[in-house]
């Protein structure tokens, strides 16, 4: 590695354009304008550059340097992004943790991911504590967010900051990584390595609306910051969904490219009022969730303050992206419904994306009878194929694997193996097939079926859960679901659904599970239709808003008195 000139002269990049240069550029050019708010923690865009620079030599400090990784463990806040700006501004790879992990999880990734230094939130303290002596190759522990002093063994994040100088500017590549780990829930996370140059590249399709250039080097920053300026399109994100998530993680880094502004919510368990009470304050133009475990209480919200005569004002709000889980028609057509109350124009961005590669499948909706369930348009550079990697035909009926190329990670982190089985070459291109089935239309439209991995074999025939749930989602009773197939001596999987109820006025009691089922006939084939139900006071998913099936499972296990090996039924996340 080697320093560079001052600020305001950071090079182009080898091989695309790196995120780093590009903050920094963006910083030197609207230095005062806010790139950071969490409550009433602002960071202007020199103070991020700045306190992300500390930071990084303190982390060089410690022996981080290019091609090292950073682990993240955090809730959102400002300190989450300034951490990856720091592991960026080394060249090092920031590698995300989910906070709701326990001891040995947390240990697996951390070794998985060969993390130099751990940054974990204050409550993760005890955790942290436990399992370091499994960690050799750890460095630097930083707490974030105690009032009381860092253990001995650690380091406050704000002491690491205030008793640095800021580290030089490097010269650095478009191919450093940053890292996202997969959710895990259906197995060990895996750290999928995005290059800078892919990431930067899918940035394009929001600026193409604008009509303007992609930068291909920081000189080429201010020309497009001046241009949104213009416009009046300097984003300003709400990211309701966990950073550590790829839905509001991208998210963040397109905004932050753009000289926008991201925001995070200060109550750690979602709280629709806070978000739209910011989406007020903070003028939100754009905010990203995961499907309807975020978007129906934000439209009950909606509701309570339009009912009290005191409707928040949300003319401001541009755009709503979710990814990773159903988004329904019913929420989607009473949000746009507020929005067009409120006199603003809404886009409802329903994303069909992994950790493993984005652009997928979409669907745009405005309003316009163009709300639906489920069904997306394929994306320009996606395809369906066969296992044997034979394309699949619009309106042949047949069930193929989703598959994107274009832009796409390099694999995963450590292991080459499961890269091989994600990553193929079909047709003289490289693909990201992470596993998800899906029919094409013959108007091209997408309709998702599930992840092959959670699949149910029930006598003989497989089922995907998403399916049967989204059909249970339809019913108006029903709040949430997910679906599991438990061992059956007949079947050798009977589909079982754990169920959420909600009947307004009236007792849950009440709803018969046969006729629930039953109204499914309509919507899925007979083998298809949940053997039982089991119910439960509240579906339980992950801070990322995605089911979490080793939980369901469990779940339905113990309430029909079955009994299974552990792997199939082991710890949730």
């Amino acid at each position: 590695m080697t320093s560079t000139s001052a600020p305001g002269t950071s090079p182009g990049t080898p091989a695309g354009l790196n995120l780093a240069s590009a903050w920094e550029a963006v910083a030197d050019h609207i230095g005062d304008d806010v790139a950071l708010q969490h409550g009433t923690s602002v960071r202007s865009w020199t103070e991020f550059d700045d306190r992300a620079s500390r930071l990084a030599a303190a982390l060089s400090d410690a022996g981080v340097a290019a091609g090292d990784n950073v682990a993240l463990a955090l809730y959102n806040g400002n300190e989450y992004l300034e951490a990856e700006f720091a592991a960026f501004k080394l060249r090092a790879g920031p590698c995300n943790v989910n906070y709701r992990y326990v001891e040995g999880e947390l240990a697996y990734l951390l070794d998985n991911s060969d993390a130099k230094a751990v940054i974990f939130d204050h409550s993760l303290t005890e955790r942290m504590d436990a399992i370091r002596s499994k960690l050799p190759k750890v460095q630097l522990w930083v707490e974030v967010g105690s009032l009381e002093p860092a253990p001995a063994w650690a380091v406050a994040f704000e002491d690491l900051v205030t008793s640095h100088e800021p580290a030089p500017r490097l010269s650095r590549s478009g191919d450093d990584l940053w890292i996202l780990y997969t959710g895990g829930t259906t197995g060990n996370p895996k750290g999928v390595m995005w290059p800078h140059r892919h990431l930067v590249k899918l940035v394009d399709r929001s600026l193409e609306p604008f009509g303007i250039p992609l930068p291909s080097t920081t000189a080429e920053m201010a020309p497009m910051l001046d241009r949104l300026g213009e416009l009046n399109a300097l984003p300003r994100l709400l990211a309701a969904a966990p950073l550590m998530h790829g839905t509001s993680g991208i998210s963040a880094l397109f905004t932050l490219f753009r000289g926008g502004r991201v925001v995070t919510l200060t109550n750690r368990h979602f709280d629709p009022v806070e978000l739209w009470r910011s989406v007020e304050s903070s003028e939100v133009s754009a905010i990203s969730i995961v499907g309807d475990v975020f978007c129906r209480p934000m439209v009950e919200a909606l509701d309570d303050a339009e009912s009290q005569g005191e409707p928040y004002r949300i003319s401001s709000l541009k755009q709503i992206t979710s990814s990773g889980v159903m988004w329904s028609k019913p929420v989607k057509d009473r949000l746009l419904a507020h929005a067009s109350n409120s006199g603003g124009a809404l886009i409802l961005n329903d994303s069909l994306g992994a950790s493993e590669g984005v652009g997928f499948a979409a669907r745009q909706s405005v309003g316009d009878e163009d709300t639906t369930t489920a069904s997306f348009a394929l994306g320009p550079d996606a395809a369906l194929f066969t296992e044997d990697g034979r394309r699949i035909e619009p309106g042949s009926g047949e069930v193929g694997l989703l598959a994107v190329s274009g832009p796409i990670p390099v694999g995963y982190y450590g292991d080459p193996v499961k890269t091989a089985a994600t990553y193929k070459d079909y047709e003289g291109r490289r693909w990201a097939i992470p596993g998800d089935w899906a029919t094409l239309e013959a108007d091209g439209s997408v309709t998702l079926l599930g992840r092959g991995s959670v699949s149910i074999n029930t006598g003989g025939e497989k089922v995907f859960p998403e399916e049967v749930e989204e059909a249970l989602k339809r019913r108006p009773e029903v709040v949430d679901a997910v679906v599991v197939g438990v061992p059956d001596p007949v079947w050798g999987a009977a589909v079982t659904a754990v169920v959420e109820l909600s009947v307004d006025g009236q007792n849950v009691d009440d709803v018969d599970d046969r006729e629930l089922i039953d109204s499914l006939r309509s919507d899925l084939s007979g083998y298809k239709l949940p053997k039982s139900l089991v119910r439960v006071d509240r579906v339980f998913r992950g801070p990322n808003g995605k089911a979490d099936y080793r939980w369901a499972m469990r779940t339905a296990v113990k309430a029909l008195g079955l009994e299974t090996d552990s792997e199939s039924s082991g710890p949730a996340n």
